[in-house]
């Protein structure tokens, strides 16, 4: 009983609509034009940083679930390259990635077979638990940065 409790709250905070923005509210309706914009020199687009929540979030997955995974370099393996072309293709692309990883891990925390406390056998120290808080954790900041970076923008409306 307390044990899908848990999962229930985990599979909550990953998709977010409590006290964080669910993804799908901080990306509707950005149009192309603003996708790779740069309200400032220091901050990243739109696009930089949902490419980032897809990186970071595959990353986490796979290393939690492959013991063959490696993962990128730190930390510039976690960012797109700056000023890249965003064609609807790239975006889309994000967009489905982030997505797919997500379900992927939501399926995790889904799975009664995985003790979600147990140390993950090639993931030294680092529990189940530990990643799946790390994604939503994670995702909660830069899901934020997301929706600040579009009101810098002019482009959110609540």
């Amino acid at each position: 009983m307390q044990d899908s409790v848990l999962r229930e709250q985990l599979v909550g905070l990953l998709r977010g609509g409590e006290a964080h923005i669910k993804t799908e509210k901080a990306l509707d309706g950005i149009g192309a034009n603003l996708r790779n914009v740069r309200p400032l020199p220091d901050a990243h687009s739109i696009w930089e940083e949902l490419e980032h929540l897809r990186i970071a979030q595959e990353d986490i997955l796979k290393y939690t679930i492959d013991p063959e995974w490696k993962s990128p370099p730190w930390p510039e393996g976690y960012w797109p390259s700056k000023n890249q072309n965003v064609t609807d293709d790239t975006w889309k692309a994000s967009v489905d990635g982030f997505f797919a990883s997500l379900a992927e891990l939501i399926k995790l925390v889904e799975d009664v077979t995985v003790d979600l406390t147990a140390t993950i056998p090639h993931g030294e120290w680092r529990t189940y638990l530990r990643q799946i808080l790390l994604v939503a954790d994670h995702n909660a900041y830069h899901l934020g940065q997301i929706v600040q970076t579009r009101k810098l923008l002019g482009d959110w409306r609540e």
